[in-house]
């Protein structure tokens, strides 16, 4: 046996074709092995080496697969996948006012935001997806479904003006994201943020508060921002600036600041964004949907924002397909751009791990495969893809969730032969079509 040979029993050894680590940009590591300790990635090497190295340690052997950091979803209302498809075809603001509030106002519950997470959280795992960025009613209930699920969460401590099933209101939903964020705080996968829903729904005070609260308990904001042309217009009436502009003068923008859409930016607006270290988190699919606009994504990232990636909730997506994202990036940059050149398949996955990973402020423990980091890890195989010249390539214009077989959350295997490990998924589908027999005949009336 070599000197430089390890015996340790608890370690894991991931054998992969290919490692896509994220970090350095665009490297990709061929036959390379991931060396799994205590839930860190410990080394990166190339198989050969490693199985020298811990020859006791357990491997597993993906020899069609790469190997990719586990994604991150920067934006989601993960309980409103029980809201899938109820409402289609239909601008924001009808989409909204007329079906989608007013079904919320009649379903949503601690069981409902419960089952509705379970399922967003099933779905996720089984595309990729390790970490999501969430923005809904009752916190606490999504947070025990993302642990319940085994994946990690950025749990929204919503806020509006008017009231809900989950507060009466802007005073209470603020005094309620106190006590949520304390209650959260021995989480290990859980985080929280302040989530204000948009400039549209929350007036100054309470935003003011926001920023406040967030600056004293060291969270991030997350906030619908310039997601329609009609917003920005009914800003412009309401308080005679855009939006973008109100939460600068209200102390918003800053590296706190997650804001979504951001699809009507003038070229002052990219520079602001910039100047504050804002990060913006882009959904394509959501966004072409309801035909709200484009995210200027290449004018931002030259900029230096750093932009993620999210899918939206399923009401208005319809799934919470990362890698169907990341496609859907990429050929729209290059759209927007006119530039078939622009953001390229390495950019594209960096906008769906570490970039996501930043917004949150976590890319210390996630978002790339870095010794040190955790290991969320993803293997998907490529063999249906052949011949592979580009990995990366192949991952973003060819790959689909089909493909993830195996996933791994703080080195626990959350997926495994595309199977889940944490969740009784009969069971859950069981729950799942009781809700949709009893939202089916009031809302489809």
């Amino acid at each position: 046996m070599s000197h430089d040979s390890v015996i340790e029993s608890d370690l894991v050894l991931l054998h992969a074709r290919w490692v896509i680590p994220v970090e350095p940009p665009g490297v990709v590591f061929d036959h390379h092995s991931l060396v799994v300790h205590h839930g860190k990635i410990r080394e990166i090497l190339p198989t050969a080496v490693a199985t020298q190295r811990y020859p006791t340690a357990v491997s597993q052997i993906f020899p069609t697969h790469v190997l990719i950091p586990g994604l991150v979803n920067a934006h989601t209302h993960a309980a409103m996948t029980l809201l899938r498809g109820l409402a289609d075809d239909l601008p924001l603001m009808t989409w909204l006012n007329e079906h989608i509030w007013p079904a919320e106002a009649r379903w949503v519950s601690p069981e409902f935001v419960r089952d509705g997470t379970l399922l967003a959280a099933a779905e996720m795992l089984l595309g990729g997806v390790t970490c999501f960025n969430d923005m809904y009613f009752f916190p606490v209930d999504a947070a025990n479904a993302a642990v319940a699920a085994g994946i990690r969460a950025c749990i929204g401590l919503i806020v509006l003006d008017f009231p809900t099933a989950w507060a009466q209101s802007a005073a209470e939903y603020l005094s309620q994201a106190q006590l949520i964020h304390r209650q959260l705080a021995d989480f290990p996968l859980i985080r929280t943020a302040l989530a204000p829903h948009a400039p549209y729904t929350v007036s100054d005070p309470p935003l003011a508060e926001v920023r406040a609260l967030a600056e004293r308990l060291d969270l991030p904001i997350h906030i619908h921002v310039h997601e329609t042309a009609t917003e920005v217009a009914q800003s412009l009436v309401k308080y005679g600036e855009r939006p973008l502009a109100r939460l600068e003068r209200l102390g918003l923008l800053s590296s706190r600041l997650i804001a979504v859409h951001m699809t009507q930016l003038t070229e002052e607006e990219v520079a602001l964004c910039a100047r504050r270290n804002i990060h913006v988190a882009h959904c394509p699919e959501s966004n072409l949907k309801l035909a709200s606009g484009f995210c200027p994504v290449e004018r931002l990232n030259s900029a230096g924002v750093n932009v993620a990636l999210g899918t939206d909730g399923a009401a208005s997506n319809n799934d919470l397909d990362l890698l169907g994202e990341m496609r859907t990036a990429a050929l729209l940059a290059k759209a927007v751009a006119n530039d078939a050149a622009k953001l390229p398949a390495p950019a594209a996955i960096h906008l769906a791990t570490l970039a996501g990973a930043r917004a949150l402020g976590i890319d210390d423990i996630t978002g790339s495969l870095l010794p040190g980091k955790a290991a969320d890890i993803v293997a998907l195989d490529l063999s249906a893809t052949e011949p592979v010249y580009h990995p990366a390539s192949a991952l973003v214009y060819t790959a689909s969730r089909s493909m993830v077989t195996d996933v791994w959350v703080a080195g626990r295997q959350v997926v495994r032969n595309r199977h889940l490990t944490t969740l009784d998924i009969p069971e859950l589908m069981t729950r799942i079509r009781a809700w949709g027999a009893r939202i089916a005949p009031r809302e489809l009336t």
